[in-house]
């Protein structure tokens, strides 16, 4: 961070200046993007003690530290792995800290594509794993085992938006030895800060916010003291490194974080209060409106929200969601989220086993964009008028 900016400071101040001095770098506001693979020693000594600050493209260059050491401010860590995409942020801390004969637990409303990693590729290296209720909070310690190694936790639930008591799950986790990760890609840390509330990893898709313009796949896994040099290890021994393109439009993106989460949550919360009371839904699932059910702890918890939310259609199936994604104009159909642009998605919950999907209807993801408010409603409504409301 430049020295001129106090640790302090708001969010956006430190949003504009963190990861990197301009004066280490003759003044450049941005640091360089180092293509890097190959890196010369001065003499044989040092390239074989390695006593030099870079030895290999894969072990870090200044560009991928720039982005680091901004991560590492923003989520208040001791380090920040960088990796290809939203993803492997979740993959590689689970390969860090599990191996054959251990058993994790995992939120069943935790993202699909981490389903689909435990359930083949863990699953068949030995490791047993367990999907919990996310709304267990303290009880999950009746789910611990002696071979419980990693708790991993998803705040808001993907696609539900069920709201996880991390400070319980995570007292409960530690008397039982194991390490607490969690998915914060829906608050970024300028809305939750995992490690501050004991959580040991904190996992990213910085495809998503950080990145902000739906162009660039990247994640973040930043650690506290005492998992960080585990993960880093396994970091260098999967040789998971980052392109310097993406890490460096990833921190350029992290400049208006700040401002664009600002309007991504106004215009959000404005579309879900009024979505609430539209026919043709019958419940609107964003954990800052009060009749949320995990409301209390995300007020108690989180210093804001995001623009993603779901809505429960009233009554039909499939083909009624179909018909209302259809008849959207602005809302684009795509899955990812946090870019500029709206989305919207039918929800798939079939491979949920303890935290059952809502009965009432389908249900369809929205991401609130940066498009005005109005607009957005009035293709809303072109799509509820679709699916016969």
């Amino acid at each position: 961070m430049s020295k001129k900016i106090e640790m302090n400071a708001g969010a956006n101040t430190r949003l504009a200046h963190i990861g990197n001095d301009p004066h280490d770098y003759f003044g450049f506001v941005n640091p360089p993007v180092v293509h890097a693979s190959t890196v010369l020693f001065p003499d044989a000594e040092t390239m074989a003690s390695r006593k030099q600050r870079y030895t290999y493209g894969t072990r870090g260059t200044p560009t991928s530290d720039a982005l680091a050491d901004a991560m590492n401010e923003l989520e208040g860590a001791a380090g920040t792995i960088l990796v290809p995409s939203g993803l492997a942020a979740v993959t590689v801390p689970l390969l860090a800290f599990l191996s054959s004969g251990d058993h994790v637990l995992i939120v069943d409303s935790v993202y699909n594509p981490t389903r689909h990693f435990a359930d083949t590729m863990l699953v068949r290296l030995g490791v047993e794993v367990t999907y919990y209720d996310p709304m267990v909070g303290a009880g999950i310690a009746d789910l611990m085992k002696s071979n419980t190694k990693v708790v991993l936790t998803e705040a808001p639930g993907s696609g539900t938006f069920e709201m996880q008591d991390i400070p319980a799950i995570v007292e409960a986790a530690h008397k039982g030895g194991a390490v607490v990760m969690l998915d914060n890609t829906w608050a970024t840390p300028l809305f939750f800060r995992p490690l501050d509330f004991g959580v040991d990893i904190s996992i990213q898709a910085a495809t998503k916010y950080p990145g902000g313009h739906s162009d660039i796949l990247l994640g973040t896994v930043s650690a506290n003291e005492a998992t960080w040099k585990q993960l880093l290890a396994c970091h260098g021994a999967l040789g998971m490194c980052a392109a310097p393109d993406d890490v460096y439009q990833v921190l350029r993106g992290l400049r208006t974080m700040g401002v664009r989460l600002e309007r991504h949550q106004e215009s959000a919360l404005a579309i879900a209060r009024w979505l609430e009371g539209r026919a043709g839904v019958t419940r609107v699932l964003h954990p800052a409106l009060e009749s949320h059910p995990g409301h209390a702890i995300w007020k108690r918890d989180f210093k804001g929200a995001s623009g993603l939310f779901s809505i429960v259609l009233d009554g039909g199936d499939a083909k009624k969601a179909h018909a209302f994604l259809n008849a959207l104009r602005i809302f684009g159909l795509g899955y990812s989220w946090g870019g500029y642009e709206s989305l919207a998605v039918h929800v798939q919950l079939d491979d949920r086993q303890v935290a059952h999907a809502p009965q009432e209807g389908p249900v369809v993801r929205l991401q609130i964009g940066l498009e005005n408010v109005e607009d957005l409603k009035a293709d809303l409504e072109r799509g509820l008028a679709a699916a016969g409301h």
